[in-house]
């Protein structure tokens, strides 16, 4: 089993003409790299009608639904999370309530209020009630603020995940850009987080420096946006790790944390 535990669809209304045909290719692609779960997120309208990682509540209510109706047409390939903007409170705990009983299995934070900040807290909470982990969008060492988000780091992520220690907290994109070896610093002694390894950077030594930061356990292997780089690190793996620690990267890992019978 291969998990791809960071997976984006688009819908029709994200503004991109050939949106149908975008999915198509990931999930063809997907077949050839092997990937048995893409679980995914919709982030609004892309940026369409609200800001992309300021997604409106109506245009959350939309790309939720969409992607609830997408798991349902593919029940064996897709599964989702809810994402939610969380200045808006009791929008985002209503979705995720509505969320858990619509099948989805896990909570996705986009860049709308920092990691750290109490806003998150009951968003955290909820997700812990359903056993859901959380997706966090990172920018890898924040030193200036980032245009058209409220950007974290792993410093703030893990401020975060200290705060509420039995929920499981993964780290977006370590290769999505920035200085990832100060993210591995941070979340070196946060055993609750547990790190993505997509995103479109594939530097030298980053997969053996992440696995000696964190170990076997807190890898889970993703794609974002850039599958052939997801499939360049996962050949990478194949030749880096032994076939049991291989097993727990793609898939081992993500079954223990996102709720009961998921990849079922």
């Amino acid at each position: 089993m291969l998990i791809d535990v960071h997976a984006h669809f688009y819908h029709d209304r994200s503004g991109r003409a050939g949106w149908g045909a975008l999915n198509h290719s990931r999930l063809t692609a997907g077949e050839r790299i092997g990937i048995t779960w893409h679980v995914a997120s919709v982030l609004g309208s892309w940026g369409l009608t609200s800001p992309t990682y300021f997604p409106s509540p109506s245009d959350l209510e939309y790309g939720n639904r969409w992607l609830q109706q997408l798991t349902q047409t593919h029940p064996h390939r897709v599964r989702g999370y809810v994402t939610v903007n969380p200045n808006h409170t009791g929008d985002a705990l209503r979705r995720i309530d509505l969320g858990k009983r619509a099948g989805m299995i896990g909570l996705k934070l986009a860049a709308s209020r920092r990691a750290d900040d109490p806003l998150l807290d009951p968003l955290s909470e909820a997700a812990g009630r359903h056993d859901f982990p959380v997706l966090h969008h990172v920018w890898q060492h924040r030193r200036t603020e980032r245009l058209g988000q409220e950007a974290s780091d792993a410093v703030e992520l893990c401020r975060l995940a200290a705060r509420h220690p039995k929920v499981h907290f993964i780290l977006a994109h370590i290769g999505g850009g920035g200085d990832w070896i100060h993210s591995l610093r941070a979340v070196r002694p946060q055993g609750n987080v547990l790190i993505d390894l997509s995103g479109s950077g594939a530097d030298g030594g980053m997969l053996e420096q992440t696995l000696q930061a964190v170990g076997i356990e807190r890898l889970l292997w993703g794609a974002d946006v850039t599958l052939c780089t997801g499939w360049a690190k996962l050949r990478y793996l194949e030749r880096l790790l032994t076939p049991n620690d291989l097993d727990l990267v793609r898939a081992g890992n993500a079954v223990r944390i996102f709720p009961k019978g998921a990849f079922a």
